[in-house]
């Protein structure tokens, strides 16, 4: 395997830099569960797992290797014995991941549960196809909040409206989409049928990163199955009366597709909290939801007042433009909904960052104490 045709780049070569000697190589995760990894790598497909002082230095669960990432590897066999040749590794030598290099881009969510830390989706994607069906499931609200998610992540949204043949009112649908989808690419289809496929052909290149997201049921999988040519993947039909669907995608997978790309097939999610840090990105990410509501931004900014509350202000352009009609007021209030739910998810990450950092601070200053003593005696 070629490193550019699994998504290298002179970004990544960059920061592999401090690394580049014999004993050293590169791999992408391709699945990742728990400390077992199987990479994608020069020399094919080799199963990694994390050294000691990886798993030690790691802080939170956003620093683990996820699909998509770029890890630095070596061969236990080559650190022992020195008797691997640059350009080979032995297929029962362990391979061993010392360092995950830097992200360009990342899909992260709050973790289900209470506890507060980052479960990464998907980690150095182009494009996000985020898919709807054209069911039961078609919602506008949810689109806009998997929107905010995307454009947050550092990738670029396309919106894949999915099932075409089960709806009726397609131009209605598009119509409202128009409303919540503003300079996003919009890309209709029936992949059980097969019809318009060809309208992904632009964003999957060879070494480009496709990652799909969406809900149970709105046919990823299916989707998946049709771009590789052959059913990798399990489906299964929703149900009638709310075209809801079952996990039938159980874990993350990144997979090589015929036509040269790379795609990460995702299990459906049913929370989507949105989660901030941009610690691990090369670059800083966009503000998601001042970019899916750009509409609303570009209204405020023509206010009377700059701290208008777009409540009952005399001059307020917001207030103006649902009285016309310009703007809905169920779009109104999710950018209110999203932007308290962002503000708690900050208080939460800060809160939890202190306790960390007293954590460490606890551990380190029990460690000096623990080797002043040993030293006395």
């Amino acid at each position: 395997m070629k490193l550019e045709n699994l998504g290298w780049s002179d970004v990544f070569a960059h920061s592999f830099e401090p690394y580049a000697n014999a004993n050293y190589r590169v791999g992408r995760v391709a699945v990742a569960h728990r400390n077992q990894y199987r990479l994608y790598t020069e020399l094919g497909e080799r199963r990694a797992t994390l050294t000691g002082k990886f798993r030690h230095q790691a802080q939170t669960t956003e620093d683990f290797p996820a699909v998509g990432d770029w890890v630095v590897t070596h061969c236990q066999s080559d650190a022992q014995q020195n008797a691997q040749s640059d350009n080979a590794q032995s297929d029962d030598a362990q391979v061993l991941i010392d360092a995950k290099l830097p992200r360009k881009s990342q899909v992260a969510r709050q973790a289900p549960g209470s506890r507060t830390a980052a479960q990464v989706i998907a980690a150095n994607i182009d494009t996000l196809f985020l898919v709807s069906g054209l069911d039961h499931d078609f919602n506008l609200r949810r689109i806009e909040r998997y929107l905010a998610m995307a454009w947050r992540s550092a990738a670029n949204p396309v919106i894949v409206l999915n099932k075409a043949d089960l709806c009726e009112d397609l131009a209605a649908k598009q119509l409202a989409l128009e409303e919540v989808a503003i300079a996003v690419p919009v890309v209709v289809l029936s992949a059980l049928h097969q019809h318009n496929l060809e309208a992904l052909a632009p964003y999957l290149q060879p070494g480009r990163t496709v990652a799909l997201l969406g809900s149970s049921g709105v046919g990823k999988s299916t989707i998946t199955n049709q771009l590789m040519g052959a059913a990798v993947q399990s489906t299964q039909a929703v149900r009638a009366d709310d075209s809801r669907g079952r996990h039938t995608t159980t874990h993350r997978e990144m997979l090589q597709l015929p036509s040269g790309a790379l795609l990460i097939d995702t299990p459906g999610m049913r929370e989507l909290q949105p989660w901030h840090d941009d610690s691990n990105l090369t670059s800083p990410d966009k503000n998601g939801i001042g970019e899916t509501f750009g509409d609303i931004e570009a209204l405020a900014a023509n206010c009377r007042f700059r701290n208008c509350k777009h409540e009952s202000e005399p001059g307020c352009a917001v207030q103006a433009a649902l009285d016309s009609g310009v703007l809905s007021g169920k779009r109104l209030n999710n950018y209110y909904k999203l932007q308290r739910e962002q503000a708690y998810q900050h208080r939460r990450q800060d809160k939890q960052a202190q306790s960390n950092a007293k954590a460490r601070w606890k551990h380190i200053t029990k460690t000096v104490r623990q080797n002043r003593r040993r030293d006395e005696y």
